[in-house]
């Protein structure tokens, strides 16, 4: 236990990952009266939006709108994902917070049906990526694996594969004089169980001892925060959440699936553990029965129903 962190980083990621597959579609001003009440909590970056096909994902047909009309807070920032480099040209030319990445995938079938490209493919986009960023001054901060710890189409993922890829995501990297914070792990499809993620953050500490590990985990089959937990005991302090437990997963196997880990419960079991995270948990409650309210039906979240801890240590 002794390698608890003190501090947990969490971005937020409900409003643009968990927006973009619910079945209701809301209109400009509800996912940006979302934002900013999430905004208000304390966390310090929201994934807003996602610069994709309209065709696929209709959610995100508004997503310039969206990001026109958020009225920002300062300290916070407010970003958006792109799949390909007509995104991130998208994005150059809104009111965001555009933060570098090398996103790959550790799938082929995955990385293909996700993206239409094979993982050669997918590297070549992303010297197109460094490319830009160089030339907009954009640091480079993060790397991401997806598909890190299995994929419904080619099952379990073999840990020689996701080192593999995190290698080459750190020499693409240095390849372009861009040192990363680090490297995040993604459970895209909610694969992973607390053993495997011991297994894969140790083989990942094995090789790379002061690599900063972020994790993106997705609790499609009711492990998500169980591998928090495993995570949290190996140091991991960074993670992405998304609120109410907004959102599912289009590559389970069932339509209906949970999506991302949920952001207040994440905060609940951290603050119980001692852990800081400077996210105002009643807030963050109140921004899930927000989102509850907009889209018309029960979330997920486990604290959002329950209540904190907060009036009951009152009553005693």
């Amino acid at each position: 236990m002794s390698d608890l962190p003190k501090f947990v980083h969490i971005h937020e990621e409900g409003p643009r990952e968990g927006i973009q597959i619910e079945p209701r579609n809301l209109p400009v001003s509800d996912k940006v009266r979302l934002i900013e009440a999430v905004a208000e909590t304390g966390v310090k970056q929201i994934d807003c939006v996602s610069f994709v096909n309209p065709k696929r994902v209709p959610n995100m047909a508004d997503a310039d709108a969206v990001a026109r009309a958020i009225n920002r807070k300062p300290g916070v920032r407010y970003t958006g994902l792109w799949l390909n480099t007509q995104g991130l040209e998208r994005a150059l030319q809104l009111p965001l917070d555009v933060v570098g990445s090398i996103r790959v995938t550790a799938s082929e079938t995955f990385s293909i049906k996700n993206t239409s490209r094979n993982i050669e493919e997918t590297f070549a986009e992303q010297r197109k990526w460094m490319d830009i960023y160089r030339a907009n001054r954009i640091a480079v901060e993060w790397g991401y694996v997806m598909t890190a710890f299995g994929c419904n189409y080619e099952g379990d993922m073999p840990v020689s594969r996701v080192l593999d890829m995190v290698q080459r995501v750190l020499d693409l990297a240095a390849e372009y004089d861009q040192p990363l914070k680090g490297i995040y792990l993604a459970d895209t499809v909610g694969y992973a169980n607390p053993l495997d993620m011991e297994r894969r953050l140790g083989a990942l500490r094995s090789r790379w001892p002061d690599m900063k590990i972020g994790l993106h985990l997705h609790d499609t089959r009711g492990t998500g925060m169980a591998n928090v937990y495993a995570a949290l005991r190996m140091g991991v302090d960074q993670f992405d959440s998304s609120v109410a437990g907004l959102g599912g997963c289009p590559f389970a196997e069932h339509k209906g699936a949970a999506g991302n880990v949920c952001t207040e419960d994440l905060v609940f079991m951290c603050h119980e553990m001692g852990i800081e995270t400077d996210v105002d948990l009643e807030k963050m409650i109140a921004c899930a029965r927000l989102a509850e309210d907009l889209f018309g039906h029960r979330m997920p979240g486990k604290v959002m129903h329950a209540g904190s801890l907060k009036n009951m240590r009152r009553a005693t």
